[in-house]
């Protein structure tokens, strides 16, 4: 396991990120989340991401007692703040004052720990005013109950404005956490080169692309039982995703993961790291094995004629119109 600054900071993180969303309180059951967590620290996994909203909060306390009984120093515990939590309550949710400040006190008592290292805007909040929003988590990092601060899915110009601020107030912001995968680069052209002006890493979430990438959907079949695009609740990526060309030339990469002794799923994570901007893929398990496997794709080079031919089996199936940023987000409150 390599371990790298995250942005311009003296913050080290490991190379993957264990992350729960849509896994811990919900789809895996306790027990087997534990496992899998152990599996992450024997994987030499010591960050771990997290967010209030994951399983309406069940997911931060289902974390925390996994993670009981390690020592908290050799830890990065990161999670976010942004959407509704608990009854969905008028203030329950964005990025007003009362709501941070009471969201942060929750997270850390479910996690069981007196700071996080890492805490995030899990997504721009347009109702309320930048400066209020930046000024609460400033408030925070020097109460001593956030070390370092980010975002989630923030646009470039956002992140500018973010980090001005930032530096007036005195506390560091570090990092993004953007989608990024092979089929979805919109950070690329805007918001990678900000963050590298302004000292920020990657931190990007769904490098498998939600499934699609481990090649376990075939063109012309059924999705398995079980597995995420079977489900009822099938998210809108992946349902725009489910055509059988694309599903076709994810399985015409197996020959370029072999080539590079690499499965599927390795060669997407691998792929993501090649971007010397991103500090770590968040992964997640509903199997403690699949981080033993996941893990193997650090360290591996990519070289240029296989990216490039990456790009060439995926065609115009891959999204990098850096306005998508933007118009994912969610609008006035």
């Amino acid at each position: 396991m390599q371990y790298k600054y995250l942005g311009n900071s003296g913050l080290k993180i490991s190379e993957f990120i264990y992350g729960n969303w849509l896994t811990h309180g919900s789809q895996v059951e306790n027990e087997t989340a534990t496992k899998c967590v152990h599996a992450a620290l024997d994987a030499g996994i010591s960050t771990f991401d997290t967010a209030d909203v994951y399983a309406n909060t069940v997911a931060e306390t289902v974390l925390g007692d996994a993670l009981k009984g390690q020592r908290r120093e050799s830890l990065e515990i990161l999670t976010k703040v942004y959407w509704p939590t608990g009854p969905g309550g008028h203030n329950d949710t964005g990025l007003s004052r009362k709501h941070i400040m009471e969201s942060i006190n929750g997270s850390l008592k479910r996690l069981g720990t007196d700071y996080v290292d890492l805490y995030q805007a899990h997504r721009y909040d347009a109702s309320t005013p930048l400066e209020e929003t930046m000024l609460a988590f400033a408030d925070i990092v020097r109460q001593g109950k956030a070390l370092y601060i980010g975002v989630s899915e923030w646009t470039a110009d956002q992140i500018r404005a973010a980090h001005k601020y930032s530096k007036e107030l005195g506390f560091q912001l570090i990092s993004s956490q953007p989608q990024y995968n092979m089929l979805w680069r919109v950070i690329e052209d805007e918001v990678v080169p900000t963050s590298k002006e302004l000292g920020l890493s990657q931190i990007v979430w769904s490098p498998l692309a939600e499934g699609l990438l481990t090649g376990k959907y075939l063109p012309g079949q059924e999705a398995p039982a079980g597995s995420r695009a079977a489900s009822e609740s099938v998210s809108r990526f992946i349902r725009s995703k489910m055509n059988d060309d694309l599903l076709a030339r994810i399985q015409n990469l197996k020959p370029v993961a072999e080539e590079l002794e690499l499965t599927l799923p390795q060669l997407g994570l691998a792929w993501v790291l090649q971007n010397k901007n991103v500090a770590a893929p968040i992964i997640g398990a509903s199997r403690p094995q699949q981080i033993a496997e996941n893990v193997k794709a650090g360290g591996v080079e990519i070289p240029a004629e296989l990216m490039a031919k990456i790009d060439e089996i995926l065609g115009d199936h891959v999204n990098r119109d850096p306005k998508q940023t933007l118009a994912d987000q969610p609008g006035e409150r």
